[in-house]
């Protein structure tokens, strides 16, 4: 078991926090409550955490420019403004299915969006996996039940994704330079290969292509080679971790959001972290998140909805 300093984050308890992201340029970190509708904003040269309200559910956030960010949400792909948090819909994302949303996502190396979306109760194999390039959004993997770990090799030629239902982890070959599947998946990493035990949740792909996992149940993120041996492993006080992003100018600390949600009064009060974003200082060989691509600049939707 690896040994390194965590630090809580000054922010409040999240239900179900996910989706972490780091914006290098400026030194800021977003993640998301998704139950809770709220998008978390932490600069940390101020080390000030800011809350903005959301309108619906949502769960990826990623860089576009200084100005603009993609936001993927229960019913939809939008770009946000970060300046007043004005939302405007670029595409519709299962828009006609109430009974899902959105979950975790990560852009390629090529600039395009991998997204997943479940049943909101979880319901079994409700879900899928879905590209998107700023105009279209396609299809790529069906009937999963809760998409998770999607990252992708630092050359764009892999790509790795998860359904925590099953507790197993599949790589595919891409095309690195559209981030589209080549091949069929293979099975990469399963419950055997959780070191303290839970699911895998969340992940995140390091310069050297290791796969750094949250494990749900497990309180911890285990880093795996590309060949699936163990690298290491560093505890995190909240049982439900759930996300994990590379942070700072040197990309060598890592951002970990966790979970109360499914709790008893109980569990909670049992396990008192739950909720917290943390980061660890772990001396990481990060990889730094890339920005979404948008190629086309034609909009649809009205630009009606506001993130405070």
């Amino acid at each position: 078991m690896a040994k390194a300093s965590t630090q809580r984050l000054p922010a409040a308890r999240c239900e179900l926090g996910e989706g972490p992201h780091y914006d290098r340029a400026t030194d800021t970190a977003w993640w998301f409550d998704i139950v809770g509708q709220k998008l978390f904003e932490h600069r940390f040269d101020t080390d000030e955490t800011r809350m903005h309200g959301l309108p619906r559910m949502g769960s990826v956030a990623a860089r576009i420019d200084d100005d603009r960010q993609l936001l993927g949400m229960e019913d939809g792909l939008y770009l946000r403004t970060k300046a007043d948090g004005v939302l405007a819909l670029l595409a519709p994302l299962e828009a006609d299915n109430p009974a899902t949303r959105s979950n975790d996502g990560r852009v390629h190396p090529s600039g395009r969006l991998w997204i997943g979306t479940m049943g909101k109760n979880a319901e079994r194999q409700a879900g899928a996996i879905y590209w998107f390039d700023g105009c279209t959004v396609r299809t790529l993997f069906r009937t999963v039940t809760i998409p998770n770990s999607i990252c992708f090799s630092p050359d764009g030629r892999t790509g790795y994704f998860a359904d925590t239902a099953v507790n197993t982890v599949w790589r595919v070959a891409l095309d690195a330079a559209t981030g589209l599947p080549l091949g069929e998946p293979e099975s990469f990493l399963s419950a055997k290969d959780l070191p303290l035990g839970g699911y895998f949740d969340g992940s995140v792909t390091d310069a050297g292509g290791v796969l750094w996992n949250a494990a749900w149940g497990g309180g911890s993120v285990s880093g795996f080679a590309p060949d699936g041996m163990l690298i290491r492993t560093f505890e995190v006080p909240a049982a439900q971790t759930s996300c994990p992003c590379f942070v700072g100018p040197k990309l060598d600390r890592m951002l970990v959001t966790s979970a109360w949600q499914g709790y008893s009064d109980a569990a909670r009060a049992a396990d008192p972290g739950a909720g917290f974003t943390y980061v660890i200082d772990g001396g990481f060989d990060g990889h730094a998140d890339c920005a979404f691509r948008l190629d086309a600049e034609t909009r649809s939707g009205d630009p009606k909805d506001r993130a405070t």
